[in-house]
């Protein structure tokens, strides 16, 4: 990075979470172009500044400019920040590579597990670009995204196994707002990200069907242990989900009205099936797609997740929400740890 520039950072994409990050590294003196699919969402973030599709109402820093030229965000960029479906990152990505500079560091904000070949994000990134993990950093955290608008207080994670690049990418985001911490566990940081939002639809159900506080709560709290569970099997340190890209993340997904992972699953509750509660939601649901995965995941290291188990069976159909609701309360008592 040069010492007489600030950082560059080429967001992609233009979404709820992929706006909010620009903001946040704008705001850090950072300058961010976005990649936009929409020419009408570009050239409206360029002359009003506001991302007319998410946040109308929110004015967006000056510093913050758009295109639908990918090879135009890249140019020059040291940050790549990826907010995009976790299902559509591998083609999104080969087509956006011959474009990445060589000492750009990879920022990924998906919570969300590949299906079919059960990876990470940072893997599939790997993967993709043959990039090195050293140049490849997670962001999680309890970040609703859009409180984050409103300019209210949050902290996130930054994970990477080269501590340089991790302290890099803090620099670029931090504000009086946002307090980024950092961390060698990528593993621990993605899986609580993509586990969290499974857990969510979950808590959401539960509210949906007219359970209480102590259903929730208790969902909450076997939920990180399943989560936990995973991680440690996959080589995670456990105190990474006791964090903020744990336990914070896993608190705010499942407790706010605004976590659409929450709110899918109340839509379930309410008794709106699959197909009716995604048009109603009309975002990406990470945690419907991922759950699948997940348990694949679980599988194939030997870990007991029911929670994941039940909501993977009900987003499949297999099994009914009252059927759901029975099949985690009537499990075999056991101890806690």
């Amino acid at each position: 990075m040069s010492q007489h520039r600030s950082a560059r950072a080429a967001v992609f994409s233009a979404g709820s979470w992929g706006t909010a990050v620009g903001k946040i590294m704008a705001d850090a003196g950072t300058s961010v172009i976005m990649h936009a699919r929409r020419s009408e969402i570009a050239g409206a973030i360029n002359t009003t500044h506001r991302n007319p599709g998410y946040f109308p109402d929110v004015e967006l820093p000056h510093t913050l400019t758009a295109t639908t030229d990918p090879a135009a965000a890249l140019d020059g960029a040291d940050f790549l920040v990826l907010s995009i479906p976790a299902q559509s990152l591998r083609t999104g990505l080969a087509a956006w590579a011959p474009y990445i500079g060589p000492n750009t560091v990879i920022v990924s904000l998906m919570k969300g597990i590949e299906i079919g070949s059960g990876l990470r994000a940072s893997q599939v990134i790997t993967e993709v670009t043959g990039i090195g993990a050293d140049r490849i950093a997670v962001l999680s955290g309890p970040n609703l995204a859009g409180e984050i608008m409103a300019g209210q207080p949050a902290a996130a994670t930054i994970a990477c196994p080269d501590e340089a690049a991790a302290h890099r990418v803090q620099h670029a985001c931090h504000t009086p707002y946002f307090r980024p911490y950092t961390s060698a566990d990528v593993t621990g940081c993605e899986l609580g990200g993509a586990v969290k939002n499974v857990i969510a639809l979950a808590v959401g159900i539960a509210s949906g069907m007219g359970m209480g506080h102590n259903a929730q709560a208790m969902l909450i709290t076997r939920g990180l242990a399943e989560t936990t569970r995973l991680a440690t099997a996959m080589g995670a340190h456990p105190a990474t989900l006791a964090g903020l890209a744990g336990l914070g993340d896993l608190v705010a997904t499942c407790s706010s009205p605004l976590s659409r992972n929450r709110t899918f699953g109340t839509r379930l509750g309410h008794g709106l099936t699959v197909e009716e509660a995604t048009a109603a939601t009309r975002q990406t649901t990470e945690g419907v797609k991922s759950a699948e995965a997940i348990l694949a995941l679980a599988q194939a290291h030997n870990v007991e997740m029911p929670i994941t188990d039940v909501i993977s069976a009900l987003l499949h159909e297999k099994v009914t929400l009252d059927q759901a609701a029975a099949a985690l309360m009537q499990r075999p008592p056991k101890p806690e740890r």
